[in-house]
């Protein structure tokens, strides 16, 4: 079935009370819901882009609560995404893209979803923007912290109404926050794991920031007042290598504590876990170009899997499913501002 977008101009009471596992049931697919508030330039919010994330939507559902019978501060507009892997707690059903890799800007086949993207896109030409949002969570030990893919004051200044550590990021293509960049200040949330305490109302918080602040400051951002870190590399599992974590079969076997390596800057040396017998690395690091750096970071010493050079990993989870889906990690470097 393909997914077609509904457009709606008032929040149904009825969301108000649902989880994410229902708002398939009573949207039917990804859903656009403007609501006019006393400023007209408008906060766009995005959020269950993979359906087992949903901070997001507990956030803005606090969010419509509160502003029930009072109009909102500055207009919203709300897009609700994958409904139907959200109902299985999924980050995508088996048949469907990513749905935060297919929006404008992607290098993937065009599809159904891309069009949906488009559609989405294109309705939000027609309104003044105040800033894009898209909210996350991570299957890894990660912090919070915000994402842009433009080095902007006024991207800065949003991103740090989060906290002050922040990923500047190029790769993956066909990402909401890229999509929506060119358009006004964009950041994407990585809000901790889902149910972990203090991530809804630390998104909340933010989203009310974004409704009340007036405008961005006109003067340069403060150096000082952010940790900026770029992305340099997407490691993924090779397809046909198999993997697990501590003792048991698969040829790569990570650490079962891995993903406590995330924002920390490893060693060389360092090791991920270990490799069984001959065989050889199972990993593949590909830069912002596409090129294979995997020589560059990793390497094999005895039965080892190693790092090569100071490194500081993000993302990385022990969810095996998430993994095939999606990548291992990506690797980081401190950026000036």
């Amino acid at each position: 079935m393909n997914p077609e977008l509904r457009i709606l101009h008032a929040a149904p009471p009825a969301l108000l009370a649902a989880s994410s596992d229902a708002l398939f049931e009573l949207l039917g697919g990804p859903t656009l819901i403007h609501i006019e508030g006393e400023r007209q330039d408008r906060l766009f919010v995005s959020t269950l882009l993979h359906g087992n994330e949903d901070t997001g939507w507990l956030a803005i559902r606090k969010l419509l609560a509160k502003y029930a019978a009072v109009k909102l501060p500055r207009s919203l507009t709300i897009f609700i995404g994958n409904v139907e892997a959200a109902r299985w707690r999924l980050r995508r059903l088996d048949h469907q893209p990513d749905y935060n890799r297919i929006w404008p800007g992607t290098s993937k086949p065009d599809l159904p979803e891309s069009a949906l993207m488009r559609a989405v896109v294109s309705e939000m030409e027609g309104c003044s923007l105040f800033a894009s949002v898209d909210i996350h969570n991570n299957t890894g030990t990660n912090p919070h912290y915000a994402c842009i893919t433009l080095l902007e004051d006024a991207n800065y200044y949003l991103a740090t109404l989060f906290g002050r550590t922040v990923v500047y990021f190029r790769q993956p293509l066909g990402t909401q926050t890229s999509a929506f960049s060119a358009r006004c200040p964009a950041v994407a949330l990585e809000c901790g794991k889902p149910g972990s305490i203090g991530s809804v109302e630390h998104a909340l918080q933010f989203l009310e920031a974004c409704l009340h602040l007036q405008a961005f400051p006109a003067r340069p951002f403060p150096k000082h007042d952010i940790d900026l870190f770029h992305t340099v590399a997407t490691v993924k599992v090779c397809e046909h290598t198999t993997f697990g974590f501590g003792p048991g079969p698969g040829v790569l076997k990570f650490d079962p504590a891995l993903d406590q390596m995330n924002f920390r800057e490893l060693k060389p040396g360092t090791s991920f876990g270990s490799i069984d017998g001959h065989a050889s690395l199972g990993l593949r690091a590909t830069n912002g170009h596409g090129q294979d750096v995997t020589e560059q970071y990793f390497a094999r010493r005895d039965n080892l899997l190693v790092t090569k050079r100071f490194l500081m990993p993000a993302m990385l989870t022990c969810d095996a499913k998430i993994i095939r889906q999606d990548c291992l990690c990506y690797l980081m470097e401190r950026k000036a501002c």
